[in-house]
């Protein structure tokens, strides 16, 4: 019966990945064509706060709070066999979302030029209004992707775990095809934008805007026909019953918990908007990197263990069991990511987004930023994992409590860090260089800005995240520990993930000697691939399963690509 549930779960789990891993590659390749058109400038600043701004309702109201409030009282109906009160509780839960969220988005789009002023209170002129004018573009999609996330809830507590993970492939599309469509309207060479106007590269930017707009809808609408297979027929109606009420109970300290992390990424976006040009995207797109191992490994095994976790009391002994796999499953993909983004993360970020108004300065500013935000990865991604098995039982108030003192910790800690890093920058050569005087306390004065540097000020802002994540994972699990009765563990493979660490940093650091004059994006698949051989060979010597499963994997995948070669 244990076999049967984590063999169900690790399926669960890898359906979640793979839908993940499609939408997060999408969302590279979509970001890859921003900064191929607008680079690291005042324009990609001006986006990242537009789409930042009404993010926050998204994200509030999206999937983590209603995987955290919904499923479990869903899945436990569905479990108990009561189909109409799950039918009714689901009809509930859509109907408030879409009203609050419409609400709140067109109070966004209303109030957009004071909501950038308070948000982003640095911005020259120019990138103000045009942050206003994308906000007002961006604000509707936030009702549709909340939809997009009631979808997400049905068809996970029913068991399907890949369409609503993969859907987000349709919103990044549609944001990639309108912003080419408008390049080759608007730019007479639509690969080449060196040279193009201010004006020229605002009508690109609205073209994105409106292709965030476009995809959310279809986001929502590729899910609509799944869901409603197992919720017909579906009744809007705002009837409170129990069921309802214990959604709304979980809901609020859920919000709280998602809202004060989302105030961290408000105030870090405000903390950068002071700094010097450059600082809102660089953050920005090193955390489009830091998400994806979250995502990945953190959320999809999080994802597939909530609903099984929440249809019975769980078991001490077979709950100690999951968290214990799910951690080391954790571990073994996050170890070697945060040893590759800090060792040679500058190789993945060429590979990904050197091309184009992209250049070698960008990248040493994102890859900078991209290993503070690593360094706390994987308490980011275990922690995924332990709130999920709190969220089971019922508790949602303690994991609300330790992210306020996360993001306590993480502004206290980046604000200063902010400052003194904001002194040193990196120049179009990429060397360092040094302006002001430190230590520091104030903001770094303009006059003391190096031209056409890109300052370190964000880089600040990631190791305040990464030591505010670890102080979460550690209050989280105490109250694993606390609540549950079982001791979270990684089993005993942590001696060989630090020895496999060991192996990556080393052919990381040798690789970089070697593939100097390649192109980026052969020297990462290089270096990467090799840092990967030996991780998987230091991890498959000391037995651990993973490794085994993964070897297995990549050899069945050989053997085929070989049948179909000679067939």
């Amino acid at each position: 019966m244990a076999d049967t549930a984590a063999s169900a779960g690790g399926r669960n789990t890898v359906l979640v990945a793979t839908g993940i891993l499609l939408s997060r590659v999408s969302g590279l390749i979509r970001q890859r064509f921003v900064g191929h058109y607008f680079g690291v400038s005042a324009v990609t600043d001006a986006f990242t706060a537009a789409f930042r701004i009404p993010n926050l309702v998204q994200n509030l109201l999206g999937e983590g709070t209603l995987s955290a409030s919904f499923i479990p009282v869903y899945s436990r109906l569905l479990g108990d066999g009561r189909d109409d009160d799950a039918r009714h509780l689901a009809g509930s839960v859509v109907s408030m979302v879409g009203i609050v969220a419409s609400g709140i988005a067109l109070l966004i789009a209303l109030l957009a030029e004071p909501i950038t002023s308070v948000i982003a209170p640095g911005l020259e002129p120019a990138t103000h209004d045009l942050t206003v004018s994308l906000t007002r573009i961006i604000a509707p999609g936030i009702a549709l992707l909340s939809l997009s996330a009631w979808a997400l809830g049905v068809l996970n507590s029913h068991g399907r775990f890949f369409l609503s993970y993969a859907a987000p492939v349709v919103w990044n599309g549609a944001q990639v095809a309108l912003l080419v469509g408008a390049a080759v309207v608007v730019l007479d060479s639509p690969l080449r934008p060196e040279g193009a106007t201010f004006d020229e590269l605002e009508q690109l930017v609205h073209a994105l805007a409106v292709g965030t707009l476009v995809g959310a809808m279809l986001q929502f609408l590729v899910q609509l026909p799944s869901v409603l297979r197992f919720v017909r027929p579906l009744v809007l109606t705002l009837r409170r019953d129990p069921d309802t009420g214990r959604v709304l109970r979980a809901f609020a300290p859920v919000v709280l918990g998602r809202g004060i992390v989302q105030v961290t990424s408000f105030i870090e976006l405000v903390l950068a908007s002071l700094l010097v040009e450059g600082a809102i995207a660089a953050l920005f797109i090193a955390q489009q990197l830091h998400v994806l191992p979250v995502s990945l490994f953190g959320l999809s095994v999080a994802a597939a263990e909530l609903p099984a976790m929440s249809r019975s009391e769980p078991d001490p002994d077979g709950l100690a069991d999951r968290l214990g796999g799910g951690l080391r499953r954790i571990a073994f993909f996050v170890v070697p990511t945060v040893t590759a983004y800090v060792v040679f993360g500058d190789l993945l970020v060429g590979a990904l987004f050197r091309t184009g108004e992209f250049g070698r300065a960008d990248e040493l500013l994102v890859w900078l930023v991209l290993a503070g935000l690593a360094l706390g990865l994987l308490a980011t991604t275990a922690s995924r994992l332990l709130q999920s098995s709190l969220y089971a039982v019922g508790e949602t108030r303690l994991p609300a409590a330790y992210s306020v003192v996360r993001v306590v910790v993480a502004l206290g800690v980046g604000g200063l860090l902010m400052l003194q890093l904001d002194r040193l920058a990196v120049t179009a050569a990429g060397t360092f260089v040094r302006s002001g005087s430190l230590p520091a306390i104030t903001l770094l004065p303009d006059a003391d800005r190096v031209a056409g540097a890109l300052h370190l000020g964000a880089t600040g802002l990631a190791l305040g995240s990464a030591a505010g994540a670890w102080l979460e994972w550690w209050l989280l699990r105490r109250a694993v520990v606390a609540r549950l009765e079982v001791v979270p563990r990684i089993s005993s493979h942590r001696g060989t993930f630090v020895a496999g660490a060991a192996v990556v940093a080393a052919a990381g650091l040798a690789g970089r000697l070697l593939v100097g004059p390649l192109h980026p994006i052969v020297a990462a698949i290089l270096v990467g691939g090799v840092a990967g051989a030996g991780w998987l060979w230091v991890c498959r010597r000391q037995g651990v399963p993973e490794a085994r499963l993964s070897l297995a994997a990549i050899l069945r995948r050989g053997q085929a690509d070989k049948s179909d070669s000679s067939s």
